[in-house]
């Protein structure tokens, strides 16, 4: 396989670092755009009026790499807690225009504008009555002029040296897209609780698990009261296979903890007449049921010597579970 000489490889001046700062520019303009109340910054405030009272969904399209950029805007929309689908706009021409309700709104990416492409779901949005919000660099387009909201991004030098391959034009839509779903996460008041539940899956979704999801509850729980003799919190220790019992009193209270530490610790004490009140630690670390796990295992790694179960207790002070450092590993926290 053919090399690169390392002879020349920057010779075109800094090609790569060039890229980056044209499109970086890009950015800079985007940003500076969205201040700007008479010109996208209030077309932003009326789209997102049009969205966030939107009863259906947010119908997002576009056609080549403006088509890319608008299928990964509909992604983080959905993932953010904004209702919407991806329709090609090719496909909507022969049948998917089906997939739009009355209720929607469309959503489209065009650099120019002037994609013939878009031509139907345009007309088909127009004439339904549906708002058309277009993100396009060209503000008296075709797509912008038949616009509800033309949401008109600052035209900037794409970062190919021919200014052909669509490079900065797509990283600001992209940026325009983030900002939207961002802004409308916000609106909507959507937490990392409805995120982690939108991703089930794989390491993000193990780490947005909640201690709730990963305790052990009921009969798992190792509990005695204060005056059960400590040969009698042995056996609930070995049954329970925790390390730990936790002590609670007459009203159903964590009072203390008992851990295998200072079970250690009081072997030197006639175990017959020893009480779990004797031996107990009266201040033991404690989580509650709507903690994320990756927290919990943080609190539990955090010490200076790291311990293995957390007992979680609700407002009124209650044990209603354990959290054990293997059930965090097993779910793919750690």
């Amino acid at each position: 396989m053919h090399r690169a000489q390392n002879t020349g490889i920057w010779s075109d001046g800094h090609t790569a670092v060039r890229t980056i700062r044209i499109e970086r520019a890009g950015l800079d303009a985007l940003a500076t755009a969205f201040e700007d109340m008479n010109g996208l910054g209030g077309a932003f405030h009326r789209a997102l009026d049009i969205l966030i009272t939107l009863p259906g969904r947010i119908v997002v399209t576009g056609i080549g790499k403006s088509g890319h950029i608008a299928r990964k805007v509909q992604a983080t929309l959905a993932s953010t807690g904004t209702p919407s689908l991806f329709v090609h706009p090719a496909e909507a021409s022969h049948g998917d225009l089906g997939m739009i309700q009355k209720d929607d709104a469309i959503l489209a990416f065009s650099n120019s504008g002037e994609t013939t492409e878009l031509g139907d779901i345009a007309t088909h949005a127009c004439s339904s009555g549906m708002p058309l919000l277009a993100v396009t660099s060209h503000a008296d387009s075709t797509l912008a002029c038949a616009a509800t909201v033309a949401l008109t991004l600052p035209a900037m030098p794409e970062a190919c040296p021919m200014g052909l391959a669509p490079t900065t034009s797509t990283l600001m839509q992209l940026a325009f897209g983030d900002a939207l779903a961002v802004t409308l996460l916000r609106l909507r008041g959507f937490t990392a609780t409805d995120f982690g539940a939108f991703h089930p899956g794989g390491h993000l979704g193990a780490r947005l698990r909640t201690v709730r999801q990963l305790m052990r509850t009921g009969a798992a729980l190792p509990l005695a009261h204060p005056t059960t003799p400590m040969r009698d919190v042995i056996v609930e220790m070995t049954q329970k296979a925790l390390g730990c019992v936790g002590i609670v009193d007459d009203n159903g209270e964590l009072a203390g903890l008992i851990t295998d530490g200072d079970l250690r610790r009081a072997l030197d004490h006639d175990l017959t007449t020893t009480l779990a009140k004797d031996v107990m630690n009266l201040s033991p670390l404690t989580t509650r049921p709507d903690l994320f796990a990756s927290e919990a295992l943080r609190v539990m790694n955090e010490r200076s010597r790291p311990i293995t179960s957390l007992f979680v207790l609700n407002s009124q002070q209650q044990p209603i579970g354990v959290v054990h450092v293997h059930d965090l590993i097993r779910a793919g926290v750690g």
